[in-house]
Formats: C-alpha cells, structure tokens, sequence
C-alpha cells in the first residue's frame, strides 16, 4: 500500500472509530499434522525469498542526499516568498538553494510569461523546486493575469453540484501547471459555523470557506486536492487545526485564541475526512493561532501536541507539514526571526513557509546551528528532509 492509500485508509478508520483509539485482533492459524507415523522427508529444495522491490522515490531521495551537504539539506525545508512586483528575485533564492518558492502578493503576469519564468527558475536549480501560489477563488487568488480564469469564492464553490467542482479544479490544475505552478496553498478545510461568518476574521468575512460543517468541507475539499492533482499540481489542506472558531486574523493580530476546538471536533474531522477521500499527496498547513483545549501555551505551528500527537499521530499524517507565514505574520511577531524555523521544525513541522525575503537567512543559519549542537534537534531535522524530498520525488520534481 503506498503512502496515500495508507493514508487514506488510516484516516478512514479514525472517523470509523470517532477518532478514538480502535483496535482489533487476528491470528493466523496452522493446521497440525494427523497420522501416527513420522512424516516423510521432504524433497523440496529452499529458496531465497524475492528482494524487497526498490521503492523508487525512496531510491530518488537517496540519490540526492548523496549529493547535498547539510546546509543544502537544511535549505530544501523553506519556501520563500518571491514578492510581486519583483519576480526576477526568485533566481537569487534559487540560487541559495530554497525548497521552494511563494508568489506573494498580486503579480500581473500573464500564465505565457510565468511559464517562461518558471521553467528558468527550474532549469536553474536542477534540483527542482516548489513554487507555489494561493489560488482559492474569490478575494484569494494570487494570479488573475492572462490565461487565469477568475474563480469564485469558496462560498460558491461548496454550492457547486460534485461535476461541477471538478471540472472548476480540473481547470484550475490545468491553468496552474502551464504557468509552472505546481503547489497551491489550498483548499481551505476551515469549518464556519452558520451564522458566524462575519465574525470570523481569517476565513467567513471572506468566504473562504466551503461549507458550514465537516460534512460540507470535506468532501469540496477533496475534490479540489483531486482536480489540481490530475494536472500534476500538489494541494496543501489549511488551516490546521481549523480556523473556523476564532475571531482575529493571525496575519495582523496577535493572540488568536480557539478555546473550543479538541481532537475530536469536526474542526479536526474536516482534516480527516478530505484526507480519507483523497488518493492524492496533499501537504497540511499549521494554524499559528493558538488551541486552548489541545496546547494552552503555544501557537498550533510550535506545538508538538498539535503537529506531531494530532496530526501526525492521531490523524496518521505522513506528508508535508507546512506552516502559514512565519515571516510577516503578527501572530509570531514575539518570536525572534530564527526561533520561528527552528520552534516549527521541533514540533514536527516539515516547510517552513515565509513571505518575507529577509528573514530566509536568520532562519537558516538558525535552523544550521541547531542542528550542529543538538542531536536530537539534527534526527528531528533528518526526518524533516527525507518528507520534503520524498514529496518532491512523488511529485515528479527529482526526476
């Protein structure tokens, strides 16, 4: 079973089981031999059991680490944002050998020209790169230049009938892949409930969000992870552990605060159920916003108990952990610049994901240093690269 039907199956099985522990038993019997005479010697002859068949996008990973050294390495676990009006910065950045790469803002390009720029960026680094956009639809859409169909608001999207919403996600893989995008920071899988939308500052003000309850979500949601990955184009699910309950946008307040949300609200739910509808290799995005009833003292995107218990744990999630920004975000603004990557990747974090150009150094060297007089922190790290390299190989970017 591969990783995303293993995934799939897992978290099936927690909504089975109301995300709680289930278990069953099995044992494989052996019938006895029955006569009274001893049984006679047996002419077959033994043989070697098959080698284990070579899992390529392991052997693709391998093959790279060969080739890196550890600041390298340490590299492959950011993605920068590359701001609008200043696209030809990205060459720099893949020159400093980032993970990825984030269209930040509103560039005006037309999908022709980002193609060209793109294929540069990636013929550049050799290794090949992420480069990734917000394309939800709405008030949430990166690029609207030529060859970019305007998407409506996720609010329109959930009302569309399931035929419709895939061809809307079909084409909207197809439009990004020409472009050379090949991540979209969505779906949103928030949950708002009814009622609620105007005081929800980060998701319902905006409708952003596909349904009013995990049952609406999840299935929307899905859809679009599986219309972009038919064209190539990897999903990432926001923003976990759910953004549907709180009131302050984490971009430009600080303290956002969800007392209610535990591992079983349908906040969570919405997660697991996209996860188990999908057969695609979607990443997750970290909430910065902080959940009383799961980590009282720290951002969802720092918290161990959030990532590595409840999302890694609990909901059996073996992909790319990625955070909202941790460079320009109020939320983390009480955080030295460094502290930010090195926090997100102890929790179990896998991309660390910063709009902000200049705060790419600090975090590496940061991030480098840790390693160098922390073993534990550097296994941590170890695990953090093969998942980064192991979704790029999936995705065909190693080949």
């Amino acid at each position: 079973m591969g990783l995303s039907s293993a995934r799939a199956a897992s978290a099936a099985v927690l909504i089975a089981c109301g995300l709680v522990a289930c278990g069953s038993g099995g044992s494989e019997g052996g019938s006895a031999p029955t006569g009274s005479g001893s049984p006679a010697p047996s002419t077959a002859t033994s043989e070697a059991p098959p080698p284990a068949p070579v899992d390529e996008a392991e052997a693709a990973v391998d093959t790279v680490l060969d080739e890196l050294d550890r600041r390298a390495e340490i590299a492959q676990l950011f993605v920068v944002g590359v701001p609008a009006d200043g696209l030809a910065a990205g060459a720099g950045l893949v020159d400093d050998g980032v993970g990825g790469l984030f269209l930040a803002g509103r560039p005006t390009a037309s999908a022709a020209e980002l193609a060209g720029l793109t294929a540069g960026w990636q013929q550049q680094a050799g290794l090949g790169v992420w480069i990734a956009v917000d394309q939800e639809g709405g008030s949430v859409q990166t690029l609207k230049g030529e060859g970019f169909d305007l998407l409506p608001r996720a609010t329109r999207q959930g009302d569309l009938p399931p035929d419709g919403l895939a061809a809307l996600a079909t084409g909207l893989g197809a439009q990004l892949d020409a472009a050379g995008i090949n991540l979209n920071l969505a779906p949103v899988v928030d949950v708002v409930p009814a009622g609620t939308e105007r005081a929800n500052g980060p998701i319902g003000y905006y409708d952003r969000q596909y349904g009013s309850t995990a049952a609406e979500v999840a299935p929307a949601a899905a859809a679009i992870v599986d219309g972009l990955a038919a064209s190539g184009v990897t999903s990432t699910l926001k923003h976990f552990p759910g953004l549907g309950l709180v009131r302050g946008n984490t971009d430009d307040t600080a303290d956002v605060v969800d007392t209610v949300t535990t591992a079983d609200h349908e906040q969570v739910t919405a997660f697991a159920g996209t996860l188990a509808r999908t057969s695609a290799d979607p990443m997750v995005m970290t909430s910065s916003a902080t959940y009383t009833q799961l980590d009282p003292t720290t951002l969802a995107a720092f918290s161990s108990s959030v990532v590595r218990d409840l999302l890694r744990g609990r909901l059996a999630f073996e992909g790319p952990v990625i955070s909202d920004d941790l460079g320009n975000a109020r939320a983390v603004a009480h955080v030295p610049v460094g502290e930010r990557a090195v926090r997100f990747l102890a929790a179990g974090g896998t991309l660390v994901l910063t709009v902000a150009p200049a705060t790419f150094p600090p975090m590496l060297e940061a991030v480098v240093s840790r390693d160098a007089a922390d073993p534990e922190f550097a296994a941590i790290v170890d695990d953090a690269v093969r998942t980064a390299l192991l979704a790029k190989a999936r995705a065909g970017l190693l080949d």
